[in-house]
C-alpha cells in the first residue's frame, strides 16, 4: 500500500507543473492548479513514509522493464520514509511560497517553466529513495539533475545566472559518471544489478574502490568540501523557494546515496569511518568559514549548508567507526544524529532561505552591507529568522541542538577504543564545537545587520512583511523546529526504526536512543527556557504597557553631533577578525584604501572572499586548458582525409602497442 501512495505522488508531481504550460502566462488558474497538486502529492507521498515508520516496510513492488539490466523495483522502508517526508513537507511548503514569491503575472516569461519543472524535479527524488535497481536508481538522478539545473537557471537571461547553472551542470556530469562506474563495480562484484545485491558486492575486495567512487559521485550532490564548488553559487542566483527546496532536499539526495552505500558492508573498514570524519571536519569548519566572510545573505546561507553536510557526515562516520568496531551504542548515536540532522537541517534552513527571500522579496537586494533596520519594518520575517538562526546554530530551546548532541556523544564514546579510534574522536569533537562557536558568530554578524540598527543603503520605509502565502510556510517549519526540540523522545522511537534499517542486524542488537542519550532531560529544558522566555516577554511587555515613553528617540550617538548609518558595523567589519584568523583558507581579497597627506582624497575600502576551490583552484586551470585547446584547434580543419589519416595513425599505434 505504501508503495502505491507513493507511486501515485510521483505521477501527481511529475504532472503537477503541465497543466500550466498550456495556459495563459499572466493567469492565476494554473499556479492555484499547480500548488494543489503538488499538495495533493505531498499528502499521498506523507502518509506512505508515516505509514512505514508506523507498521514497516511491505515489501518490494517489481514489475517488468524492456531495458537492459532494468527493473521497476521500488520499495519504501524506514531510511526511504525518512527522506520521502522531508521531500513531501518542503515541497509543498515551498510551492505555496512560490504563489506569492514568484506569482505568474510578475514572471510570465519563466513561472510556467519553474513550475513544470519543480513538479519534475519533486517526483524524480521520491523516486530515487525508493528505487532499488541500479538502472531505475540512474534515471531518477538524472531527471532530478537536469530538472534542478532548469530551476537553478530560472532568471537564465542573467549572465551569471547561465554561469552558475553551468557550473552546476559540470559538476553533475561528473558526479553522475562516478556512480555510473560505481554501478559497473557493484555489478562485476555481485552480479546484479539490483540494489539488493550490495551486500556481497561491498565485501569483496572491490569495496574499497566502489566506496572512493561512490563518496565521490554523492560527495558531489551533496557539497561535501572540496566537491561543493556548484552550490554556492547556484542557491545563490536562484529564486528562494527553489533554494529552500533544493538546498533542504536536493543536496540530501547525495546523503541518501552515502548512507544506502555503508548500510549495504556488514564489515566495513575503519578508515571508511576516518575519511567521513575527516570530509566532515573539513566541511563544517571551512563551510561556516567561508560563510562569514560573505555579504551575499543567500550565499552565505548556501555555505551553512556545507558546513551542515560536514555536520551529518561526522554521524554517518561515527556510525561507520561502530560498525566496524562492533560497538551498537556507536551506530545507533552516529546514524541517528546524522538522519535527525538531515531532517532537521531541512527545516531550519529552508526557514532561513524563505526568511532571506522575504527580505529580497520587500527590499530589491541580497546584499548585507546595504540593509539594517528591518526588524520595525517586518518584524513576524524577523523573527522566522531569528529562530532558525538559533536553531542552525545548536542552540536550546529549538532542533540543531538534539541531533548535534547525539554525534558529539558518538564522538565522545569513540575516546574509549584504542589505535587511531580515540584519536578521530578527539579531533572532531572539538571541530564540531568550532563549528557551532562560528555559527553564532556569522548569525550575529548577518541578524544585526539586517534587522537591527539602521537602514544603510537601501530605503526601507516601505518594506514590509509579506503575506499569508508567504508567512505560513515559515510559521509552519518555524513550530516544526521547536517540535522536535520539545518532543525528541518521541522522535527517537521514529530514529530507532530507521537505526535498525541501517544497522540491519549486522552489529547486534542497538540499544534505544533514550537509554543513550539524555533526550527526556534535553526536552524538559528546552521547554523550561521556552516557558522562561514567554514569562519575561509578557512582564517587559506589561511593565512597557504601563509606562509613557516616547514614540521617536534617537539613537544614542556617542558624542557624534550628527550620527548616520555609516557609523555602525556592517558584516564586513564585524566579521574581519574571524576572516583573518582564517585567512590561511579562505583567501580574502582586501583592497585597502592609501590615506597620504593631512587632507587625503576620498577613497574606500572594498573586501571580498571568493571561493578557494573554484575561484582560485579550478578556474585558472581550466582557463589554461582552454587556451592550450584553442592553439590546437588547427587539428579540426574540416578536410575529411585528414581525419582518415588520424583514424589509421591511431589503429597503427594500437597495432604496435598490442
Amino acid at each position: 500500500m505504501n508503495e502505491f501512495l507513493l507511486i501515485a505522488a510521483i505521477v501527481l508531481a511529475g504532472l503537477a507543473g503541465v497543466p500550466g504550460l498550456f495556459r495563459a502566462r499572466e493567469g492565476h488558474a494554473a499556479e492555484r492548479l499547480f500548488v494543489g497538486v503538488i499538495t495533493l502529492a505531498g499528502v499521498l507521498a506523507g502518509t506512505g513514509a508515516i505509514g512505514t515508520l508506523a507498521f514497516g516496510s511491505s515489501g518490494a513492488l517489481t514489475a517488468a522493464w524492456p531495458v537492459p539490466g532494468g527493473q521497476l523495483a521500488v520499495e519504501v522502508d524506514a531510511i526511504s520514509a525518512m527522506f520521502v517526508l522531508q521531500i513531501a513537507v518542503l515541497a509543498v511548503l515551498s510551492a505555496w511560497y512560490g504563489l506569492e514569491y514568484w506569482p505568474q503575472k510578475a514572471h510570465p516569461t519563466n513561472g510556467r517553466k519553474l513550475r513544470a519543472f519543480y513538479g519534475v524535479a519533486t517526483a524524480a527524488m521520491l523516486l530515487l529513495v525508493i528505487a532499488r535497481n541500479a538502472v531505475l536508481f540512474l534515471v531518477a538522478w538524472e531527471v532530478m539533475a537536469l530538472a534542478a539545473f532548469f530551476l537553478f537557471t530560472t532568471e537564465d537571461e542573467k549572465p551569471k545566472v547561465r554561469e552558475v547553472g553551468f557550473v552546476y551542470l559540470l559538476a553533475a556530469r561528473g558526479g553522475t559518471l562516478c556512480l555510473f562506474a560505481m554501478f559497473a563495480l557493484l555489478a562485476a562484484a555481485s552480479g546484479t544489478l539490483s540494489m539488493d545485491g550490495w551486500p556481497l558486492a561491498l565485501a569483496s575486495p572491490l569495496g574499497n574502490a566502489i566506496f572512493i567512487v561512490g563518496l565521490c559521485g554523492f560527495g558531489l550532490k551533496a557539497g561535501i568540501m572540496p566537491l561543493h564548488i556548484w552550490l554556492p553559487g547556484a542557491h545563490a542566483n536562484a529564486p528562494s523557494h527553489i533554494s529552500a527546496l533544493m538546498s533542504g532536499v536536493l543536496i540530501k539526495m547525495g546523503i541518501y546515496g552515502i548512507v544506502r552505500l555503508t548500510a549495504s558492508c556488514a564489515l566495513p573498514p575503519l578508515w571508511w569511518g576516518y575519511v567521513l570524519i575527516g570530509l566532515g571536519a573539513m566541511s563544517g569548519v571551512l563551510g561556516v568559514g567561508f560563510a562569514i566572510g560573505q555579504h551575499d545573505i543567500k550565499r552565505l546561507l548556501a555555505y551553512h549548508s556545507v558546513e551542515n553536510i560536514g555536520i551529518i557526515c561526522l554521524g554517518l562516520g561515527v556510525a561507520v567507526l561502530g560498525r566496524s568496531l562492533g560497538r551498537p551504542e556507536l551506530v545507533a548515536l552516529g546514524i541517528a544524529g546524522a538522519l535527525l540532522h538531515v531532517w532537521n537541517h531541512g527545516l531550519f534552513k529552508a526557514l532561513l532561505f524563505l526568511s532571506a527571500g522575504s527580505v529580497v522579496h520587500a527590499t530589491g537586494t541580497r546584499e548585507i552591507d546595504r540593509l539594517g533596520g528591518l526588524w520595525r519594518r517586518m518584524p513576524r520575517t524577523g523573527l522566522a529568522f531569528l529562530v532558525g538562526a538559533v536553531a542552525i546554530c545548536g542552540l536550546p530551546p529549538l532542533n540543531g541542538l538534539i541531533s548535534e548532541l547525539m554525534i558529539y556523544l558518538g564522538l565522545f564514546q569513540t575516546s574509549s577504543e584504542g589505535g587511531g579510534t580515540w584519536l578521530a574522536g578527539a579531533l572532531a569533537a572539538p571541530a564540531l564545537a568550532i563549528v557551532g562557536a562560528l555559527a553564532v558568530a556569522c548569525f550575529v554578524k548577518v541578524f544585526g545587520a539586517v534587522f537591527l540598527g539602521e537602514a544603510r543603503t537601501v530605503d526601507v520605509e516601505h518594506a514590509h512583511d509579506p503575506g499569508r502565502a508567504m508567512l505560513v510556510p515559515m510559521a509552519v517549519l518555524a513550530l516544526a523546529c521547536l517540535f522536535i526540540a520539545l518532543g525528541a523522545p518521541l522522535v527517537s522511537h521514529v530514529l530507532d526504526t530507521a537505526v535498525t534499517a541501517w544497522a540491519g542486524g549486522s552489529v547486534g542488537t542497538t540499544a534505544p536512543l533514550n537509554a543513550l542519550a539524555p533526550l527526556v532531560w534535553v526536552s524538559a529544558t528546552s521547554a523550561a527556557l521556552l516557558l522562561s522566555l514567554l514569562f519575561l516577554g509578557v512582564r517587559l511587555g506589561a511593565y512597557m504597557s504601563r509606562r509613557e515613553f516616547k514614540k521617536e528617540v534617537g539613537t544614542w550617538d556617542c558624542g557624534y553631533a550628527a550620527p548616520t548609518a555609516r557609523m555602525q558595523y556592517t558584516s564586513s567589519s564585524f566579521a574581519a577578525t574571524l576572516v583573518g584568523l582564517l585567512a590561511w583558507a579562505l583567501r580574502p581579497d582586501t583592497h585597502a584604501p592609501h590615506l597620504q597627506g593631512a587632507f587625503p582624497a576620498t577613497s574606500t575600502f572594498a573586501s571580498h572572499v571568493p571561493d578557494t576551490v573554484l575561484d582560485r583552484g579550478l578556474r585558472p586551470v581550466f582557463s589554461v586548458a582552454a587556451r592550450v585547446f584553442m592553439w590546437l584547434r588547427f587539428v579540426q580543419s574540416g578536410n575529411i582525409h585528414l581525419y582518415l589519416l588520424y583514424i589509421l595513425g591511431t589503429l597503427v599505434v594500437l597495432l604496435l602497442w598490442r
